[in-house]
């Protein structure tokens, strides 16, 4: 006999609690077109991030990476 309450799941052997979450389904999407194009954005903005961040440290310290140079 097993009950089931919002992913916990209670078995008949000391009323134990399974902890386990419960695994996301993956999901397969066949036409996916503009991968290489969200990619290629998103690791420039991120790249402008850390190039604002570097001039940043630079400009609040004097040096370019804090504590090394």
């Amino acid at each position: 006999m097993t009950s089931s309450t919002q992913a916990q799941v209670t078995n008949e052997s000391g009323n134990r609690q399974n902890i386990f979450p419960v695994e996301a389904q993956p999901e397969l999407i066949e036409n996916y077109s503009g991968y290489i194009e969200e990619a290629e954005k998103a690791n420039g903005r991120w790249a402008m991030i850390g190039f604002i961040a570097l001039l940043g440290s630079y400009i609040t310290t004097g040096q370019i990476i804090p504590g090394i140079f």
